[in-house]
C-alpha cells in the first residue's frame, strides 16, 4: 500500500518548481526507489515523473532515473552517454554508486553493440572498485562479444577468486573454454554451475553446447531441448531453439 502510495504521489508532482519548504519535505531516498520501480512497469511516465521530480530538487537521483528510463524505452545511446555523464557527480555516500552506474552504461553500450564504449566504462568501473566480482564478469562478457576468449576467461578467473559459489562466473567461464578449444574443461565449469544452481538458463545452453563441441549429438539434443522448454521466454531458450533447429537441418542435408 506505502509502494502504492508512493508511485502516485510520484506522477502527481508538479512540473512547476517548488517552494523551498515543499523542496525540503520530499524524501528522496523514497522517492528515488519509487522512480526506479516505476521504470520497469511504465516507463514513460516514470520519465514524465523524474522530469518533474528534478524540478522539485532530485538532483542527480532523477536524472538517473531518467537515464533507466530512456534505456527502458529503447533510447541505449542517449541512456548509456546520460549514465557515464552522471558517474562523475554520484556522491559516495549516494543511493546508487558510481561504479554501479559506469557498469549499467557498460551493458547499455553492449546491447548497443558500441564494444569499446562498453570496455571503457568498464574499466573505470573497475578502477573504483578493483575487487568487485560482478564488474569482472560484466567485462568478461564484453571481451568475449569482442572474440577475446582469453581476457574473458581472465577476467573470470578473477571473479571467482573473489566469489567461488557465483554460478553465472562457472557458466560463462564454461563459454569462454568451449571457444578456446578446451570442452573437458569447459565442461567441469558448466557442471560446477550448475551443481550451485540448477536454474541456471545459461549453463543448461552452455551444456547443451559443449555436448555438441565433444560430439555427443543425443546430449547435447536433450540440454538444448530442456533449455527451450523450461525456460522459455529467455534469451538462453532462443539461443537453444535456434541451435536444435541448426543440427536438424544438418541431420536433414
Amino acid at each position: 500500500m506505502l509502494r502504492r502510495h508512493l508511485l502516485a504521489a510520484l506522477l502527481l508532482l508538479p512540473l512547476a518548481g517548488p517552494s523551498p519548504a515543499a523542496a525540503a519535505a520530499i524524501n528522496h531516498q523514497e522517492q528515488y526507489r519509487a522512480c526506479v520501480t516505476l521504470v520497469y512497469r511504465q516507463a514513460d511516465a516514470a520519465l514524465e515523473s523524474a522530469r518533474a521530480w528534478e524540478a522539485q530538487g532530485g538532483g542527480i537521483y532523477a536524472r538517473h532515473c531518467m537515464a533507466l528510463a530512456l534505456f527502458e524505452q529503447g533510447e541505449l545511446t542517449q541512456a548509456a552517454e546520460r549514465l557515464e555523464a552522471l558517474a562523475g557527480d554520484v556522491p559516495a555516500d549516494g543511493f546508487v554508486g558510481a561504479a554501479e552506474v559506469l557498469a549499467q552504461a557498460a551493458n547499455v553500450w553492449l546491447l548497443a553493440g558500441e564494444l569499446a564504449r562498453a570496455g571503457a566504462a568498464l574499466d573505470r568501473a573497475i578502477a573504483r572498485r578493483p575487487e568487485d566480482p560482478a564488474l569482472q564478469v560484466d567485462k568478461a562478457r564484453v571481451l568475449a562479444e569482442g572474440g577475446d576468449y582469453a581476457g574473458a576467461l581472465a577476467a573470470l578467473d578473477r571473479a571467482l577468486a573473489a566469489a567461488p559459489e557465483d554460478d553465472d562466473a562457472h557458466a560463462f567461464r564454461a563459454s569462454a573454454l568451449r571457444h578456446l578449444g578446451r570442452p573437458d574443461e569447459a565442461f567441469e565449469a558448466v557442471e560446477r554451475a550448475l551443481r550451485l544452481n540448477t536454474d541456471n538458463a545459461s549453463a543448461w545452453l552452455e551444456r547443451g553446447l559443449i555436448h555438441l563441441a565433444r560430439g555427443n549429438l543425443p546430449a547435447a539434443r536433450l540440454d538444448l531441448s530442456t533449455t527451450r522448454l523450461r525456460f522459455d521466454g529467455t534469451p538462453a531458450a532462443e539461443a537453444a531453439a535456434a541451435k536444435l533447429a541448426e543440427m536438424e537441418e544438418a541431420a536433414g542435408g
